[in-house]
């Protein structure tokens, strides 16, 4: 049986959610279309949430977004999480021998959340991930954890439909059960702008739990060449692999 959710607090929750995931400030009518609550209640519940700072609106309250105390709760968050200190010392070996942009972040249910991230040093245009959320099946990160569980798992996990990202997301879920196969065969996980036009990842779990909730992974320009990924994903096994290792002689699940 599913325990009870108290009404308030999960509407106050989900009125965080909407507005941390929009890139714009929401009106009151636009948050009331994403959330599907009253306009009486929603009008209570954003009086209240700018009041403790959790939200900030313009001087007319005509549009809201997500404010600074949320903001020290997701860096609380960060602080108390024993494996990142020793996942951010991987990424900054692992940027430094394959030099691109690399990645940490853990599944969220049927998203994943980047905890860090090391830009390569020739990166011309930085694009903040830290904090940010995506649905697992887009990315590279959140294919080869899913690759962690069964199919009927990930069919009970995944909304459907699945949404897309670009032209090339996998949105048939046939397809992507598919996907997951080659990605348990081979040990890690390959997207070509499935997420990001231009852009293409490899990933590799990071095996200290089980199933593994974690991976890295590595972004790449769209157009390099199959022997230069191969390279860099056998660098991220080597890496993962040790930070694993690591995790699990210091005691951390």
């Amino acid at each position: 049986m599913e325990p009870q959710l108290v009404k308030s607090a999960e509407r106050t929750v989900r009125i965080l959610e909407a507005l941390a995931e929009s890139h714009d400030s929401l009106t009151l009518s636009e948050l009331q279309q994403r959330t599907g609550f009253p306009r009486s209640s929603l009008h209570a519940l954003m009086r209240t949430l700018v009041e403790l700072n959790w939200v900030e609106t313009n001087s007319a309250r005509s549009s809201f977004g997500i404010g600074p105390h949320a903001l020290l709760t997701g860096t609380a968050y960060l602080d108390k999480d024993a494996a990142l200190p020793f996942a951010q010392e991987t990424l900054e070996d692992l940027r430094d021998e394959i030099g691109q942009t690399v990645h940490f972040a853990r599944r969220d249910g049927a998203h994943v959340l980047y905890l860090a991230t090391r830009e390569s040093r020739e990166a011309d245009h930085v694009i903040p991930r830290v904090g940010r959320r995506l649905p697992a099946h887009v990315t590279a990160l959140g294919q080869v954890l899913l690759a962690q569980l069964t199919d009927d798992e990930v069919v009970a996990l995944l909304p459907a439909p699945l949404t897309g990202l670009t032209e090339h997301t996998i949105t048939d879920l046939a397809k992507l059960t598919g996907e997951l196969d080659q990605v348990r065969t081979r040990g890690w996980s390959y997207e070509r702008e499935q997420g990001t036009h231009g852009v293409c990842c490899a990933a590799v779990a990071v095996d200290y739990r089980i199933p593994a909730t974690d991976a890295i992974s590595c972004s790449m320009p769209a157009g390099i060449e199959a022997t230069a990924v191969e390279q860099i994903t056998e660098a991220m096994i080597k890496h993962t692999r040790k930070l694993a290792a690591t995790l699990r002689r210091e005691g951390i699940r």
